[in-house]
């Protein structure tokens, strides 16, 4: 067994899971932390805003990567690294700036809330701490590509410290949280550029047009792939505020808080698999060790959080205990659906296989979507949940009539 253990730590698809995971269970912790605070020490309508806020900035974030984040990982090791993260890092915080200020010209369309955002200071902020943002992410995907994921790792770490710019930023109301994240992101970027530097990859302002001609058509893939399957958890918190109010707004988010600490499973491992498959490790060898990991820590934490999910969300407050178990059940069960269709993509981006991504993720999307607002109209906040369980389980079927019909693995 010891044996066994050790192996496994040195495999590089594990290895490399481990720390993505650990990523993202340090990002869940804080985050869950950092809204559990900010809901005792704020009202609820000031933490529904920053919700809002936040996941505006997360989704203009998401909208500026154009596919390269996913480009760094399949291009990294065939071409010069400090040329391809460069050119990445300057066409999306180009993008970021552009779409930062076309959402606050446009913002009493988007969401009135959040109307606060036209004044000088605020416009400057957000746009800065978006700039940020963007930066930020383009380096993690660097040391995962790097086969370095401890460096992410540490990101999460350094990003946690917004829990301690939270307090005294208080007396900015909602806009505590928004600044406190913002403030940790920039420290975060500073150190993190001394470690790229460390590996070889230095920061200069030039653009490879080679990487760009080669990289187009996947970036391009990759980035409707991934806005249509990430872009709906920005774009629910916003909908809930708009449709539900600001209550329902905090309660969703604190829910889909703790639920992600499930997605985060697969989406950790299926991007192992993805940095490997890259690599020219073998396919076939490597999905199904992928989804050997997957499901042998989604279902425990899945019966975790399904008998004890009241307890955990009786520690933010009674009310959201009341209003969020039940949805957090059911997001808790689309887990099962959403690793199915996680490997799926892991695998077809490793063929290049660009066409099926955008058109299974664009359904998935559009079907969340638009059954997340029907059912909050018919079931209230509890709708999303059953909108969770459509829309991937319909990808999860298809994936599996692809693999029986193709046999491709």
């Amino acid at each position: 067994m010891i044996t066994r253990l050790k192996h496994q730590i040195k495999d590089p698809l594990y290895k490399n899971s481990f720390f993505i995971m650990l990523t993202y269970v340090s990002l869940g912790g804080f985050g869950f932390i950092f809204w559990m605070l900010a809901a005792k020490f704020y009202p609820k309508e000031d933490v529904g805003i920053a919700t809002a806020l936040i996941s505006a900035m997360m989704l203009l974030t998401l909208l500026s990567r154009l596919g390269f984040d996913f480009s760094i990982v399949r291009f990294f090791p065939e071409n010069d690294k400090s040329k391809v993260l460069n050119t990445s890092i300057i066409i999306t915080t180009i993008f970021a700036i552009f779409l930062g200020a076309i959402f606050i010209l446009y913002i009493d369309m988007f969401s009135p809330e959040l109307h606060f955002l036209k004044s000088p200071l605020n416009f400057s902020l957000f746009i800065i701490f978006l700039v940020a943002n963007s930066v930020i992410t383009l380096i993690g995907i660097s040391f995962v590509a790097l086969r370095k994921a401890e460096f992410r790792f540490l990101q999460s770490l350094l990003v946690g410290s917004k829990i301690f710019f939270l307090f005294p930023l208080i007396f900015l109301s909602a806009r505590s949280s928004f600044g406190s994240v913002g403030i940790s992101i920039i420290i975060t970027v500073l150190i993190l550029l001394i470690f790229l530097i460390r590996f070889g990859i230095r920061p200069k302002f030039t653009i490879d047009q080679m990487f760009l001609k080669n990289a187009f058509s996947f970036s391009a893939g990759s980035y409707l792939t991934d806005f249509f399957i990430t872009a709906p958890n920005y774009i629910l918190p916003i909908m809930v505020l708009n449709v539900l109010g600001a209550n329902a707004a905090a309660y969703y988010y604190i829910a889909f808080s703790i639920a992600s600490l499930l997605f985060m499973i697969p989406n950790a491992i299926s991007m192992s698999l993805f940095v490997e498959g890259s690599h020219g490790e073998a396919l076939k060898k490597t999905v199904l060790k992928s989804l050997l990991a997957i499901f042998s820590l989604l279902t425990p934490t899945i019966i975790f959080l399904y008998f004890l999910g009241d307890f955990v969300l009786e520690i933010i407050g009674k009310d959201y205990s009341i209003n969020g178990l039940e949805l957090l059940r059911i997001m808790s069960f689309a887990s099962i659906f959403v690793a199915v269709n996680y490997i799926f993509f892991s695998i077809k981006r490793i063929q290049k296989d660009v066409k099926i991504l955008v058109l299974l993720s664009g359904l998935i999307s559009a079907l969340f979507l638009g059954s997340s607002y029907l059912f909050m109209l018919e079931f209230g906040l509890i709708g999303i949940g059953y909108a969770w369980v459509l829309g991937y389980g319909v990808g999860a079927v298809i994936v599996g009539i692809l693999v029986r019909m193709e046999r491709w693995i």
